[in-house]
């Protein structure tokens, strides 16, 4: 947002100087990113005009005039430009001025004609990058009057870099708002009154998307003049704007947007055919826009139409077919309120950004819409002429913004802005910023004004009294806390605990984005549906994880990429998961392996990572819980994992994870160079441990009988020990699986296990009688339960 200081303090004129108006204004939180002067350095020019234009004797391009500048005589100036004439009112440089660039005018011969001063276009004083020809005052313009003083230009533009929350301040009369807020200094607008219509016309208006478009606001003007010069001062502060001059219609309703803050458009009431439609657009619609690009319309753009098509897409830019040109007589102007919700985003789509679109997208005032039309047709009828219909207003009040009470709590304005702020100031500021109060016991109940989207709940409105005290007003003060000693539950296992424990054998921490591409998505979870961004940063990070292995696996693509021979990393955070209306979190501790198991050295002989070695990496992380018996591996078949080297991690009768190798496939369709093993497991199955309970140590003998019992190759032996502990006695203290045998003096499609069991009672010795009873009733539980036999 750009602007004219002296424009502004029209509006508001506090006691302070221009750089303390512009701190302000930055420790508001509108941050001025520039102070720029309306005009170069220049001195001694004056308002002249041309009474005499004479050919040179001796160029043809160059012409000899006499210009009165209000002296005692008339200056004879040689002059190159196109549009001089008589008559014609111009800023003349005297002998004696210095113009940007340390110019100086002297006393000058060209072509031997003598010239005493230069006529001036508006680049050369630093008005303008560029231009054609002198530049033409208004024929009323005071002859001999110092130039900087006519058009006073002892001015600077203050640009502010605006955050989107701030559409409000996106007009004079907001910023005029802010200060007047800041300084306690009256606010004083321009005085708008309603237009009296001069004629009955009015032209039928159709509100078919209401809710994009609640207020719909036209009047019809006959008789403009498009061609009448727009008035220097509004050419001026349009210039200090950043907003060239493009006839009178297009300069007021730019005027208008950029004092008020309202977008208008106006169409040529010659090319409407009938009644105007305010609705989305079809399939297939085309529209030319004033910038001469055509743009193909979808279903979710609004439009303003007639009955032939588009004229103009809604909040964005208009249409040139529509356009109002150097032929046209009657216009209809519109002032309408666009719903943010139906412009954000729209013009991006078509490759556009205009100050219209920036506007709506951040939230323009519903209530101003009626003020503009009324400002604009008094500015329109001064400078073009014409007679101005009636204001005929469309509108579906129960679809327009609707402001809520907010309650503001006393007590936490001040907790949270660290100062002791009285009741009453925090009224005045409120009242000041336009809302309306009710006090209650424990503070207010505010309403925000119509101008303000971005005021929603309490801490709202709290930041806005911090912006107005000042937030270098606000105390200092340390902050006080009372610490307390947090229970550590003995049985708990953090997530330090976990990553430790893998980093300890030789795994490296990996953050990946909780967003991913639906394409490994699909590769890892087929039947998982992740949630969709609705505005993804990339096509490839658009859908929530439901593993985490689709975030692992392209970071183990970049290090093989970046020709690392061995990877074994590790994630700890979440995945998402849709569980009907409810989007459930839940915290997953991820693994891969892939490479060689150690790194090259001298003392040992490299090999590939396989299977066991993921799967001792995760026992160990069972470990932690002391609950190992409560844990078991079942093969299962994972649609991302080799149907033949996969498991899954059941506590209890609960899964709670996988792991595996990859699946070939998935291998060839990532261009992976070997295999890789990946393990995920939710992390509430291993966040709890058994406390360790005291026990005397035995003092009487352990007694160990090894058995070695044949089973079918497919009974796993985890299958075996789980057998062996459930009949086994409570002197049973250790069991291990030490042997695995198939071949020779064993049956086809049997397997041997060797296992030794240790028996131990700590208040006396055991005999050899109970021990054989023990083992004989594990021998007998493992031949009924699974066919097992003692191997002979």
């Amino acid at each position: 947002m750009k602007f004219s200081e002296q424009w502004l303090r029209e509006w508001v004129n506090p006691a302070v100087s221009s750089d303390e108006l512009c701190h302000q204004l930055t420790m508001a939180g509108l941050e001025v990113d520039a102070v720029d002067p309306v005009a170069g350095e220049f001195s001694d020019v004056v308002v002249g005009e041309v009474l005499k234009v004479e050919p040179h004797p001796d160029a043809d391009k160059l012409r000899v005039t006499q210009v009165n500048v209000g002296a005692e005589a008339l200056l004879n100036i040689v002059c190159g430009a196109a549009n001089v004439r008589e008559g014609l009112k111009v800023p003349v440089a005297v002998v004696g001025a210095k113009l940007p660039g340390d110019f100086r005018i002297k006393k000058a011969k060209l072509r031997g004609v003598p010239s005493h001063g230069m006529l001036c276009s508006a680049s050369e004083l630093g008005l303008a990058e560029s231009s054609e020809g002198l530049m033409e005052l208004p024929a009323d313009a005071p002859v001999g009057e110092d130039f900087r003083c006519y058009l006073e230009l002892d001015d600077v533009t203050i640009e502010l870099g605006l955050t989107p929350n701030r559409g409000d301040c996106l007009s004079l009369a907001g910023i005029a708002r802010e200060i007047g807020v800041l300084n306690q200094a009256a606010v004083s607008g321009p005085q708008i009154e309603a237009v009296a219509g001069s004629s009955d016309e009015t032209l039928e208006i159709d509100l078919q998307a209401s809710a994009a478009c609640p207020r719909y606001i036209g009047r019809v003007i006959r008789g403009v003049n498009v061609k009448a010069e727009t008035p220097l001062w509004m050419q001026e502060r349009l210039r200090r704007s950043g907003v060239r001059s493009l006839g009178p219609v297009v300069d007021v309703t730019n005027y208008v947007l950029l004092e008020l803050g309202q977008p208008m458009h106006a169409f040529d009431l010659a090319k409407l055919d009938g009644g105007i439609v305010v609705r989305m657009a079809r399939e297939g619609e085309k529209l030319v826009l004033l910038n001469e690009q055509e743009v193909e319309l979808d279903e979710q753009t609004l439009v303003i139409a007639d009955r032939r098509g588009p004229l103009a897409m809604a909040g964005v830019m208009g249409g040139q077919s529509s356009a109002v040109g150097d032929e046209t007589v009657d216009i209809f102007l519109e002032s309408a309120f666009f719903s943010p919700q139906s412009i954000v985003g729209r013009a991006r789509r078509y490759g556009l950004h205009t100050d219209s679109s920036h506007r709506f997208e951040r939230g323009v005032d519903p209530q101003m819409a009626e003020q503009t039309m009324e400002r604009a047709t008094a500015l329109l009828l001064a400078i073009t002429g014409g007679s101005a219909g009636p204001l005929e207003e469309v509108l579906s009040e129960d679809e327009l913004p609707k402001r809520h009470p907010i309650h503001l709590r006393q007590q936490r304005v001040n907790r949270i802005l660290g100062g002791n702020i009285a009741a009453n100031e925090i009224e005045d500021i409120l009242q000041r910023l336009g809302m309306a109060l009710n006090r209650i016991d424990d503070g207010w109940h505010v309403e925000a004004p119509s101008f303000r989207f971005d005021i929603a709940i309490e801490v709202d409105l709290i930041e806005e009294i911090g912006r107005i005290v000042g937030y270098e007003n606000l105390p200092s003060s340390r902050p006080q806390g009372a610490l307390t000693m947090q229970a550590r539950p003995e049985g708990r296992i953090g997530r330090r605990e976990l990553s430790r424990l893998l980093v300890d054998r030789g795994y490296q921490e990996a953050i990946s984005y909780s967003f991913v591409d639906p394409k490994m998505q699909k590769r890892f979870d087929p039947q998982g549906e992740g949630v969709a961004l609705a505005n993804p940063i990339s096509s490839d990070l658009a859908v929530m994880r439901t593993t985490l292995w689709s975030g692992l696996m392209p970071l183990l693509q970049h290090n093989l990429n970046r020709q690392q021979p061995r990877v074994k990393m590790f994630e700890y955070g979440l995945r998402f998961i849709q569980e009907g209306t409810e989007l459930k979190q839940e915290n997953m501790l991820a693994g891969l392996i892939y490479g060689t198991l150690m790194p090259e050295q001298w003392d040992a002989s490299s090999r590939k990572v396989d299977f066991y070695d993921l799967k001792a990496d995760v026992e160990a992380l069972l470990a932690l819980t002391r609950r190992m018996d409560e844990f078991h591996f079942v093969a299962e078949v994972h649609p991302a994992l080799h149907p033949g080297q996969s498991a899954r991690i059941y506590l209890g009768e609960e899964a709670v994870g996988w792991l595996g190798m990859l699946h070939p496939n998935l291998e060839r369709e990532l261009d992976l160079r070997g295999n890789s093993y990946l393990f995920e497991i939710k992390a509430d199955a291993i966040c709890g441990r058994s406390v360790a309970n005291f026990a005397e140590i035995s003092k009487y003998p352990a007694i160990r009988r090894d058995l070695a019992v044949v089973v079918d190759e497919q009974v796993s032996a985890d299958t075996v020990l789980d057998c062996i502990r459930r009949s086994a006695p409570a002197s049973l203290t250790d069991l291990k699986l030490f042997d695995l045998y198939a071949g020779e003096h064993i049956d086809s499609g049997r397997k041997s296990l060797a296992l030794g069991l240790t028996l131990q009672e700590g208040s006396r010795t055991l005999t050899d009688e109970e021990v054989d009873a023990a083992i004989k009733q594990v021998v007998t539980t493992l031949g009924s339960e699974l066919g097992a036999t003692l191997r002979e």
